[in-house]
C-alpha cells in the first residue's frame, strides 16, 4: 500500500496495477485513490470499466492503445475478471507493451500467484495484496478515526467492539458510523453504546450458537439459528460456519495441550489474537471426542442434504439438537 501512496505522491504511475485480496474495504479505497489521482472527477472520456469475465480482451487492448483526450492519462478499470485464475493470453502478451499514457487497474478477489498473469503484472507494474488486517493495525485505524471525531474509548471497550463486529474493515466502518451518531454530544464511547447499536456479524451469531450448544442450552441455540435464517443466511452456510468453529475449537485444544503460545494459536487457527482467550474458554465446554463427533455428524448431514435425503433447514436443526443434547455429557 505504501508503494501506491508513493506513486500518487510523486505522480509517477505504473502502467498496470493489480489490487487483490479479501479486505474489500481497503481494496476499494485504493482503487478510488488511484482513479482520483489519474483522472479529473468529471473525466469520462478517458475512463473505461470492464467487470466480470464475459468481455473481449481485444476490445480492452484497442481502448488502451487510444491516446488520452486532453489529459495525461487514460485509465482502464477491470474488476473480477478471473484472468489471474484462468489466464488471458492476449493480455499476457500485451502487458509489457502498454503505452506510457495508459494505466490498466485490475481489482480481483482471488489470484494465482504462480500464474503467468500475476508474474507479468508484478514485473511490469505493482501487484498489491489487501489481506485481513491484524489487531494492532485495526486498533490504530479505529483510534485515529475516533480522535478526528473527538471521541475517546477505553482498550477494553475497543476489544469488545472488535469482538462483536469482527475484523472486516467495511463492517467496522459501518458500525463506527452508527456509534458516532448514537453518541453525538458525548465524548466517551462505552460498552453499553456498543451493545446498544452495533450489529454482530454472522460469525458472532455462530460463536454464540456454539457456546449455547456447549452449555446445553438447546432452545437458545435453535433461536440463534432461526435468527440467522431470518437474516437470509443459507442453512448450508450456517452448517459450514458451525463446523468451522468446531474445527477451530478442536485445534485450539490440541495446541493448548502442546503448550503453544496464544499468538501462534491465533495464526494457526486463523482467528484474531484478541479472540484466543474467549475461544479457549468455549473449547473447555467440549471434550475432544465431542468435537470430533460433531464434525463427523456435520459432514454426514451435509451429504444427506445435498443428496436430497434431508431438507437443508431440517438437517441443520437436527445437528444442533443432537450436539446440544450430548455436549457436556
Amino acid at each position: 500500500m505504501r508503494t501506491i501512496d508513493e506513486d500518487i505522491k510523486t505522480g509517477s504511475f505504473q502502467n498496470v496495477y493489480l489490487l487483490y485480496g479479501s479486505e474489500n474495504y481497503l481494496k476499494q479505497q485504493y482503487k478510488q485513490k488511484l482513479k482520483n489521482a489519474l483522472l479529473q472527477p468529471d473525466d469520462t472520456m478517458n475512463f473505461a470499466r470492464y467487470e466480470g469475465k464475459d468481455f473481449n480482451p481485444l476490445e480492452l487492448i484497442d481502448v488502451a492503445e487510444t491516446m488520452p483526450f486532453f489529459a495525461e492519462h487514460r485509465l482502464i478499470l477491470v474488476e473480477e475478471s478471473e484472468f489471474f485464475k484462468n489466464g488471458c493470453e492476449a493480455l499476457l502478451k500485451y502487458i509489457p507493451d502498454i503505452p506510457a499514457s495508459t494505466c490498466i487497474l485490475f481489482v480481483e478477489s482471488k489470484v494465482d500467484k504462480r500464474g503467468k498473469m500475476y508474474k507479468a503484472v508484478s514485473k511490469a507494474g505493482r501487484a498489491v495484496e489487501f489481506g485481513e488486517q491484524n489487531e494492532q493495525l485495526l486498533t490504530r485505524w479505529i483510534l485515529g478515526r475516533l480522535k478526528r471525531e473527538n471521541k475517546k474509548i477505553t482498550q477494553s471497550v475497543l476489544q469488545f467492539f472488535l469482538t462483536k463486529v469482527g475484523t472486516d474493515m467495511g463492517s467496522i466502518d459501518q458500525e463506527l458510523e452508527k456509534l458516532l451518531c448514537y453518541t453525538l454530544g458525548r465524548e466517551v464511547i462505552g460498552a453499553e453504546d456498543v451493545e446498544a447499536v452495533c450489529t454482530g456479524q454472522a460469525a458472532n451469531h455462530i460463536f454464540d450458537m456454539v457456546h449455547a450448544i456447549g452449555k446445553r442450552q438447546q432452545k437458545h441455540a435453535l433461536s440463534l439459528y432461526h435468527d440467522l435464517l431470518a437474516l437470509k443466511e443459507p442453512p448450508m452456510r450456517i452448517l459450514y460456519l458451525i463446523n468451522r468453529q468446531f474445527r477451530i475449537l478442536l485445534d485450539l485444544k490440541y495446541m493448548k495441550k502442546a503448550g503453544v503460545d496464544a499468538k501462534t494459536m491465533a495464526s494457526n487457527a486463523g482467528i484474531p489474537p484478541f479472540a484466543v482467550k474467549r475461544t479457549l474458554e468455549q473449547a473447555a465446554c467440549f471434550t475432544a471426542d465431542e468435537l470430533k463427533q460433531a464434525l463427523s455428524d456435520g459432514a454426514e448431514l451435509e451429504t444427506d442434504s445435498k443428496s436430497g435425503k434431508l431438507n437443508e433447514q431440517i438437517a441443520v436443526e437436527l445437528f444442533i439438537i443432537k450436539a446440544s443434547a450430548s455436549a457436556g455429557d
